[in-house]
């Protein structure tokens, strides 16, 4: 299955950005009356036919339009940035593959990285989801420091986490998480988050946990601590 992306669309008809409607027509040779289909990134699955093949705004016809359920659970990843940006590009780029919802990129006392660009990390998630066939598009979150996070009552209800280096951890991310329910983890920088920052959110209900027994990279943190999620709802 080929999978073509274009927000904010609605039967009957729909057109295609420049940029897909160029990668449809001139690079796939699509022509008037080939079969498309499109996700909106919110769970919606059309299946369309070519109207207009043109390169800077293809017009497709509604034939079919599909629900895809949402899982029960979401995961919700608080970063801090690293200081190549080529590097949370690659994470982004896998977790959607793996799968999930929210990332935020947040700033804590030893952060190395204070500003990154969300466009480039949205083109990624675009096309890691055509490529991984994911119809829920991940949101990206900037601009939000440590304590906004461990402070927000957006996460009221959820098991939250924070990961960090210690040789004395006593439980392991996939011990203490349960299948179907709403996830935040926090994963500092290479430096990690200073001893207030971890007693904070521990005082806030933040469980600390071990992601194993290795130190991890930033970005290898990230992703494997939304792969243990995701293998914890198998």
């Amino acid at each position: 299955m080929l999978l073509f992306f274009q927000e904010n669309c609605s039967p009957p008809t729909i057109t295609l950005s420049p940029d897909e409607s160029k990668h449809l027509i001139k690079v796939l040779r699509k022509q008037t009356g080939d079969e498309v289909i499109v996700t909106n990134g919110e769970g919606k699955l059309f299946h369309c036919l070519i109207q207009s093949p043109l390169p800077k705004g293809t017009s497709l016809k509604v034939i079919k339009e599909e629900e895809i359920p949402k899982l029960p659970f979401e995961i919700h990843l608080a970063i801090c940035p690293t200081k190549s940006p080529d590097r949370m590009e690659w994470l982004v780029e896998k977790i959607t593959e793996i799968g999930f919802d929210y990332i935020y990129l947040m700033k804590s006392e030893n952060s190395e990285r204070s500003f990154l660009k969300a466009d480039r990390l949205e083109k990624k998630i675009i096309a890691a989801c055509k490529q991984s066939l994911q119809f829920y598009k991940p949101e990206i979150k900037s601009d939000w420091t440590f304590e906004q996070i461990v402070t927000s009552p957006d996460f009221d209800g959820f098991q939250k986490f924070i990961a960090y280096v210690n040789e004395n951890h006593q439980n392991h991310l996939l011990d203490l998480a349960l299948k179907n329910r709403n996830y935040l983890i926090l994963i500092g920088p290479e430096g990690d988050f200073s001893p207030n920052e971890i007693d904070s959110a521990i005082s806030k209900g933040f469980a600390p946990v071990s992601l194993g027994k290795n130190r991890l990279r930033t970005e290898t943190a990230g992703l494997t601590a939304v792969q243990m999620l995701q293998v914890a709802n198998r």
